[in-house]
Parts: C-alpha cells; sequence; structure tokens
C-alpha cells in the first residue's frame, strides 16, 4: 500500500542523533538499566534487555559498561534507581506529541518538559489525550531504491503485519512487537540492511506542516530531545522544511 513521504523527515532525525552521540550513551545505559530492571538480566529471557544492547552496540558502548549497568539494575552492584514516565502533548498546529524520559526525579522532568512545551508553542496534554493516536509497533525502514518485492516477500514471510511504500519509494515494514527480532534477522539474513529498526509509537496518522509551522514544530521537538531526562520523542507531524 502507498504511505505518506518521511523520508527527510527520517533523514534529519539521523543527522540530529549523529550530533548528538555523547548523550545516546546515557540513554542507551539507561534503557538498559530499565529493561534489566524490569525483566532480569538474561538476555535469553528478556526481549527488551537484549533490543537495549543492540541499540547501545550500534552506539558503540563499551561491553563492560553494559555489562557493568546490567549488574547495577538486577541489584548486583550499587546504582541510581530510574522510573519510566510518559508525557503527551500537542505541538504546532494540534500535532499530537508522545514523550518518554527514564528519569530518577519526577519532578525535575515533568518541570523541564512542561517548560519546553510552553516555551516553544505546545501544550502538556493530560493521560491519555494524545496516546491513542499512535501504534506500539516494530518499524523497519528502507532507503528508496531498495527491491520491494525482496523485501515484501522476506517480510512477510517472517510474519510481518505490513509493508508500506512511501511517496518517494522508502519502504517501511510494521510487525508486532512480539514479532520485531525475527522479522529484523529474516530480512538482515535476505541482504537487506534497513536504516530505521526499532521498536516505536508509530502515529495512526499524520499531520503535514510547512513554513514558520514545520520550523517551529522543529525547533519543540529538538528542544524536547535535547532534555536530559528524555529517551524518546514521537509525534504525527509530517515537516516540510
Amino acid at each position: 500500500m502507498a504511505g505518506h513521504s518521511k523520508w527527510a523527515n527520517i533523514q534529519h532525525r539521523k543527522g540530529r542523533q549523529d550530533e548528538k552521540r555523547g548523550r545516546l550513551w546515557t540513554r542507551a545505559i539507561r534503557e538498559i538499566m530499565v529493561a534489566a530492571r524490569a525483566g532480569g538480566g538474561d538476555l535469553d529471557a528478556n526481549a527488551r534487555l537484549r533490543l537495549a544492547v543492540d541499540k547501545a552496540k550500534a552506539v558503540n558502548l563499551p561491553a563492560d559498561t553494559i555489562k557493568r549497568n546490567i549488574d547495577k539494575a538486577t541489584g548486583n552492584l550499587e546504582g541510581v534507581s530510574y522510573e519510566e514516565i510518559r508525557y503527551e502533548g500537542y505541538g504546532v498546529g494540534g500535532a499530537a506529541i508522545l514523550v518518554d524520559a527514564v528519569t530518577d526525579n519526577r519532578v525535575r522532568t515533568v518541570a523541564d518538559v512542561r517548560h519546553v512545551f510552553s516555551k516553544y508553542g505546545g501544550n502538556m496534554g493530560s493521560e491519555g489525550s494524545v496516546a491513542f493516536q499512535f501504534k506500539h509497533c516494530g518499524q523497519i525502514i528502507f532507503a528508496p531504491g531498495v527491491n520491494e518485492n525482496q523485501v515484501m516477500e522476506a517480510a512477510l514471510e517472517a510474519g510481518a503485519e505490513d509493508v508500506i511504500t512511501d511517496e518517494d519509494g522508502a519502504i517501511e515494514v510494521l510487525t508486532a512487537v512480539a514479532d520485531f527480532e525475527a522479522v529484523r534477522d529474516a530480512l538482515g539474513a535476505a541482504g537487506l540492511k534497513s536504516e530505521v529498526a526499532e521498536i516505536t509509537m508509530r502515529a495512526e496518522n499524520t499531520i503535514d506542516l510547512a513554513g514558520e509551522d514545520a520550523a517551529r514544530m522543529q525547533r519543540l521537538l529538538d528542544a524536547l530531545e535535547d532534555l536530559d531526562d528524555v529517551q524518546d520523542v514521537y509525534h504525527n507531524a509530517v515537516l516540510d522544511l
């Protein structure tokens, strides 16, 4: 099925991540600690921890750092205790925004997030105000030019829920959370290299923003992502910058 072009937005996000490479280590460590605390330190038995470790390796976090923080989270070493919080709100043009944070100080984090929403033209919402507009799923994205038929065959055979080709030729594979690893690994085994492979909150419907509205929305998103306690920011805006 056809989908709206998101490739420019994806490339912009990847560029921003490259600029913040050092901060990615901190976020990877926090995700490892939360995953290990919730499901234990056994990688074979904890799918979320496996994904967290994969992310950590992707940003070149040293193996001894990974192990040390798993040990901290499971009580083998003394460490900071983190909790997960999700905030919901609205951006420019009523765009929906989800902010996932991991923090050791809930009061500080909510104040920081509320300040950014207010400063950059957004509004904090109540719990459940926008989350219904997103789907928790696996998302694997291939750059324009990758063979669509090959991706579709390998993905659907491995158990993917849908394969979407965007207007610019990018291909998006969607999976149930439980099937994500199997589909990702099957695509890799077929020699298909993805640009994005992650568990995400995917917007069910999008809002197009252009010109100054798009620029204002981008400033809001950037400011949220720059907060120390924020792990991920999800939104339903397609920005024409």
